[in-house]
């Protein structure tokens, strides 16, 4: 099995839900476990019955455990997009974080993360832009990693975009035609389904002080943002 090299010890927990990958590795995907524990969670994505699985789950605790190699399709993403792309397990590293959704996530259990997508990003050439979390590629179905996550701190740690705070005056002619075009050109998919719950996957990831689902003139401005950093990083 292909381990991460990081200060934490990678414990192995093998998982029988995985298959061969169609095309290379060029995302992370972070989600959040949902359950109770993290005991509970390796024994439901170790489950086959349950068709779930990921390549590593963090504990609150910092231990790192491996479910999949990264050389495999693990099956954590779903029915899921971004940039047209719809088959998000067969190109992307999953990371499950033990977490209920409704709880922040403790000091060592983020600096573990930090360390693993470092490794992860580096190893694969992943871009800063395709370090996304589960509700950016199925925001009709998920919401994880969730409301309680610091994706800037992430930014900061060198696995993620993120951009500076500015103050800006937008005026456009449709706002709401405005937004669906730049959450398209930024990645994600289902904008035409319900633009409203894609803005508040954005807004939870990029505007987590400001989650209304409405093209106001702040989401507008921080769009911009994000893509310009994006074709930046690209």
């Amino acid at each position: 099995m292909l381990v991460a090299k990081t200060h934490s010890p990678v414990i192995p927990h093998p998982s029988p839900n995985h298959n061969a990958r169609k095309t290379g590795i060029d995302m992370l995907v972070l989600h959040y476990t949902n359950m109770p524990d993290a005991t509970s969670a390796l024994a439901r994505m170790c489950d086959p019955s349950a068709e779930a699985s990921a390549h590593y789950l963090i504990g609150k605790d910092g231990r790192i455990f491996q479910m999949v190699d990264e050389s495999r399709r693990a099956w954590h993403a779903g029915i899921s997009c971004w940039l047209g792309e719809s088959d998000i397990n067969s190109r992307s590293i999953g990371i499950e974080l033990d977490n209920s959704g409704n709880q922040p996530f403790p000091e060592v259990q983020m600096a573990t993360l930090e360390e693993l997508a470092r490794n992860i990003i580096a190893r694969h050439a992943i871009s800063k832009g395709r370090v996304l979390g589960h509700s950016d590629v199925a925001p009709l179905r998920k919401q994880d990693p969730g409301k309680w996550f610091d994706w800037a701190r992430l930014a900061k740690a060198g696995t993620g975009l993120w951009p500076e705070e500015e103050t800006f005056t937008i005026s456009v002619p449709d706002p709401a035609e405005e937004a669906c075009r730049l959450l398209a050109a930024i990645g994600y998919g289902y904008v035409e389904e319900s633009s409203e719950t894609i803005l508040l996957a954005f807004q939870q990831h990029f505007l987590p002080g400001h989650r209304s689902g409405k093209p106001d003139e702040k989401t507008i401005a921080r769009l911009r943002q994000v893509l310009a950093l994006i074709e930046k990083n690209r």
